[in-house]
This record gives structure tokens, sequence and C-alpha cells, in this order.
């Protein structure tokens, strides 16, 4: 018999798959518990319908992350931190700051998961950091740490 797997289903396939297993098996387990659905003329359009929109989906997503990734690479983000002796900074900068950073001065909206900071930045200067936008389409954004200007006092 002829099933669509709703879900993964082990040693039977992967989700959204067309597979033929036999008639009690997919009558007495798989369809009971929603795991499968008869593979008829109507649920396989439904399936391909799916299957298009998925990547009409994935194809718009990927052209998005595209442009933000041109737009990332052209501008430089601006952070003050408190900084000591030598340009070592009091705290540090991290993935959170870099993301409200772009945000704030570009309107550029990049998950804080998506930059891809190994280590927090302790030090004054200009900083690259990768940022993976999507599969496939990755960027660099230049961060400029700058020393904070406090109120001088006379």
């Amino acid at each position: 018999m002829k099933v669509v797997l709703t879900c993964d289903v082990k040693g039977a396939g992967k989700k959204g798959s067309v597979v033929e297993v036999a008639e009690g098996y997919a009558r007495n387990y798989l369809i009971p518990r929603g795991f499968a659905r008869e593979a008829s003329a109507g649920v396989l359009k439904a399936l391909e319908h799916e299957r298009e929109a998925a990547s009409t989906r994935v194809e718009r997503l990927r052209d998005e992350a595209k442009r933000t990734a041109e737009r990332v690479t052209q501008v430089i983000v601006r952070i003050p931190a408190k900084a000591g002796e030598g340009g070592r900074l009091f705290g540090s900068v991290t993935s959170q700051d870099i993301a409200d950073a772009l945000w704030k001065q570009h309107r550029i909206k990049i998950d804080k998961k998506r930059i891809g900071l190994e280590e927090n930045i302790k030090t004054l200067g200009l900083h690259f950091v990768p940022c993976k936008l999507y599969e496939g389409v990755a960027a660099e954004v230049r961060v400029n740490v700058v020393e904070e200007r406090t109120g001088e006092s006379i």
C-alpha cells in the first residue's frame, strides 16, 4: 500500500516521502497514529503544492539574506565602551551588543545567534565579525569599538 509519511518514521522514511508499506502496517499502525496518510490523488497533489510553497519560501528567504548581506558589508557599526590603559575594555562587546547596534544605527535586523563571534571583543579598534545569515549566505560586519567619552571635570 502506498502512503505519504506525515513525520519521520524509523525504517519507513522521511516526512513527505511516498513509500510502499504492508497494508496491515499502514492500516493498523501508521494511519491511526497520524504517521501517514493514504497516497490518494488529492493527497499527492497537496504534497506537491506544499513542496512548491516550501521551495518558494526558501528562495525568498535566501534572496532577503543576500540583500541583508550586501547592506551589512557596506556599513560600520560604532560601539562606545569604557576602556582602561592600553585600550582594554572594562567589560566586553557581545554578539547581542552588535545586533542591537546594527538595529539602532542602520535598521538592519540580525539575530544574535547568527553573529559568529568566537570570543567577546575586549579591545578598542576595528574588528571584523562574521555573520551567517542563511545557508550559503554569509557576511562580515565591521565593528568599531571606540572609547566612551564621559563628562570632563574642570
